[in-house]
């Protein structure tokens, strides 16, 4: 996901000098390997869509099971769930960039996977303590029956924040048929549990307390996977990846659920219904190139292979992309029936809007990635931009029908992409131009 100087700084007790090297991981790999490494790309891919079913049905699930006011009640929290596992979203990036680093430059790896651990476990103890503290607050605000559906959330925020650091570490050793296992892991620990508490129980707590109880089996799972080492103290500069990560990537969240929660404020009732089932095409064309970041995400730690694997990773994603916005031209509002049923027959939006926003994120989210991991401050700055603009013209202008809505979000994302390509471009001269090579100090 974002960095500023056109060559990326190098990972702590990294140097870079001018004499040209060639990296055990840059060479050409064998046959074999490329072949397995395939097979290991795929296997996350189907992982993920898994993972992300298994959510789909817990939605539909806890919709049907549980009554209206209890179902808007774990809505909400969802909401906030999703908002709480940034900080874990920030420790994958930063872990992946800094272990794929370390190993690309033969520097101590499992020196660095214990000071990133050490920055999980305050992490997670961060957020879980953060939350639990918050739960008055946020009981009272949501309307909550007690503190307690809070206190589960916090229960689940604190292992899946280290779930995100163990992610990351697989990343960054490239790990994937490992990292395949432990989404699958994610899957059933997270939305299973949540299911089983609600068989059992068929309350709002008992789904919070099995999905609590699936986050610590996962972030286990993840510990044991990853090696089962014990943290060690972090060092202040790679605290400050970690930060950076996680303020980038928040705003991208952010982005990713604007339009939305604008469409809802803004829309009368029936339009923001209409707006909520668009919305649908938008997170079917932001999810379905996931895989692409997952498995890219190692690559970009050096700059030269970073350079080759950012237009490859933008290529597939726009040509997966192309299917769902080719698909929605097609079907036109035909594919709101189709997700919403004979309700949405009269919608009032472009189906190929909602594509074509979903598709400009995905972008956005590789190139972000791509600064991340160049330590780029301006590239996270114009996504916050973004977020402001966005708002603005929603606000100001564009908030008189579902097109307006959409069109501003489309506006602003095309740009967003626009303007990540260039600062991409400038940093690949400056790669192609140099000469980089990585010498390892003791200790990194």
């Amino acid at each position: 996901m974002v960095d500023q100087a056109p060559s990326a700084p190098a990972e702590p007790g990294i140097t870079v000098s001018q004499d040209s090297t060639v990296s055990p991981d840059r060479a050409a790999p064998p046959e074999g390997a490329a072949r397995r490494a395939q097979v290991e790309s795929l296997a996350v891919a189907v992982a993920l869509f898994g993972a992300n079913a298994l959510g789909y049905l817990f939605n539909l699930t806890a919709a049907r099971g549980l009554a209206n006011d209890v179902y808007g009640a774990l809505g909400s929290l969802m909401a906030l769930l999703l908002v709480g596992v940034v900080p874990a979203m920030g420790l994958q990036t930063a872990a992946a960039l800094h272990i794929a680093g370390l190993r690309s430059a033969g520097g101590d790896v499992v020196a660095g996977e214990r000071r990133m651990l050490g920055c999980g476990v305050t992490a997670a103890a961060g957020v879980g303590a953060a939350t639990a503290a918050a739960s008055p607050l946020l009981a009272g605000f949501l309307h909550l029956p007690g503190h307690m559906p809070v206190l589960l959330l916090a229960a689940t925020l604190a292992p899946l924040t280290l779930h995100g650091l163990f992610v990351g570490t697989l990343q960054g050793n490239r790990r994937f048929a490992a990292l395949a296992a432990l989404v699958c892991v994610d899957g059933l620990g997270k939305f299973g549990g949540g299911l089983a508490g609600l068989f059992l129980t068929r309350t709002l707590e008992g789904a919070l307390g099995g999905m609590a109880v699936g986050g610590v089996t996962i972030a286990v799972a993840g510990w044991l996977v990853c090696g089962a080492r014990g943290p060690a103290l972090p060092v202040t500069r790679l605290v400050g990846k970690v930060f950076h990560a996680t303020w980038a990537l928040f705003g991208m969240v952010l982005l990713m659920n604007l339009d939305i929660v604008l469409a809802q404020h803004h829309l009368a009732g029936p339009a923001a219904g209409d707006y909520a089932v668009g919305f649908i095409v938008t997170k079917i064309a932001l999810w379905l190139p996931q895989a692409v970041g997952v498995v890219v995400l190692p690559r970009l730690a050096d700059p030269e292979d970073r350079r080759r694997a950012v237009p490859i990773a933008l290529g597939l994603i726009a040509l997966l992309d192309s299917a769902v916005v080719l698909t929605a031209l097609v079907l036109g509002p035909s594919l709101f029936t189709l997700i919403g049923g004979p309700a949405y027959a009269r919608h009032t939006g472009q189906a190929w809007m909602f594509a074509a926003v979903g598709s400009m994120l995905a972008l956005a989210h590789l190139l972000l990635y791509s600064r991340i991991s160049a330590a780029d401050r301006v590239s996270a700055a114009a996504v916050w931009a973004a977020v402001g603009v966005e708002i603005a013209l929603v606000t100001l202008w564009l908030h008189g029908s579902v097109t307006q809505v959409s069109a501003a979000a489309l506006a602003t994302t095309t740009s967003l992409v626009v303007f990540g390509l260039i600062i991409e471009r400038g940093a690949r001269i400056a790669v192609r131009d140099g000469q980089i090579t990585r010498q390892v100090t003791p200790g990194s």
